[in-house]
């Protein structure tokens, strides 16, 4: 596969991402059901994927601390949805990056150079900013658990560094330890109409299970710059489509906080694509 059309694999991964706030936003149950309920559905997607392109599949330590990770991205996220507004969860998610940086230096002893540290201290702001509107909105238990997604989903990008790490299966695995957390708040939701069930699909067979069939071929040829740039579709159209179809919007200290991290992780993306560009480092 070629990088441009990795890139583009990671371009509709992100589209398809995006479509998480608005969902889970529509689905009148809890934040641990829609969980369960998604993972279910994305299991069996990317379980068929697995063996459609016959990928091994063994568990090592590593493949079960990836597989906490996901778990703890995905449930996370969606309660956070339910807590938060979309744009607070997405944006709070999307400090990922800042914490692989931080993991790298505390846990593989990479250390992290002085643009790094300034990216670091700058998105720790703006976490603070949402801390500071959660206070005041009453939704704070919402945005601490964004922020706890964003360190999950850290770790799903540094999977394969870990020894014996498979970031698929870790990924299936993680969705079945969702499942079994979410399955006692399932059973008892009542509302299964169609409008309801629709929307739950989409988010388990295309929000999750597609997209991380896209993701994870994209990134075997796209280079992680670039498309952790392009990743950034993601937290741009979420909050824009909850928006539209629901007219939830930002406020007050969370504003500042989205902007600040937002601008922040790209402005640092962009940054270390010129230097590895300067340096003659390879992007993959």
């Amino acid at each position: 596969m070629s990088e441009r059309r990795g890139l583009v694999f990671v371009s509709i991964a992100a589209v398809l991402f995006s479509v998480g706030g608005l969902g889970v936003k529509l689905i009148p149950w809890k934040g641990l059901s829609i969980s369960c309920f998604r993972s279910l559905l994305a299991v069996i997607v990317l379980v068929i994927f697995a063996r459609a392109i016959r990928h091994p599949l063994k568990l090592t330590k590593g493949v079960a601390f990836g597989a906490a990770a996901v778990c703890c991205n995905s449930v996370c996220f969606t309660i956070a949805t339910k807590l938060t507004t979309a744009a607070n969860a997405i944006l709070l998610e999307f400090t990922s990056p800042i914490f692989v940086i931080l993991f790298l230096w505390l846990v593989f002893r990479e250390k992290p150079r002085g643009p790094d540290i300034a990216a670091c201290l700058f998105v720790f702001a703006g976490i603070g900013c949402f801390v500071l509107d959660g206070l005041g909105q009453g939704n704070l238990g919402g945005n601490l658990l964004a922020a706890f997604a964003g360190m999950g989903y850290a770790w799903v990008f540094l999977m394969n560094r870990l020894p014996g790490g498979d970031a698929l299966f870790s990924t299936i695995l993680g969705q079945c330890i969702s499942i079994l957390i979410g399955l006692p708040s399932l059973v008892r939701e009542t509302d299964f109409s169609p409008p309801t069930l629709f929307w739950a699909v989409i988010l388990g067979v295309f929000q999750l299970g597609l997209a991380y069939v896209f993701l994870t071929t994209g990134l075997r040829s796209a280079p992680p710059i670039p498309a952790s740039l392009v990743a950034g579709i993601e937290p741009v159209l979420n909050p824009v489509l909850v928006a539209l179809v629901v007219g939830e919007t930002l406020s007050g200290w969370s504003v500042l906080g989205g902007v600040v991290v937002f601008v922040t992780v790209m402005v640092y993306n962009v940054a270390m694509a010129r230097r590895e560009k300067a340096e003659g480092i390879p992007s993959s």
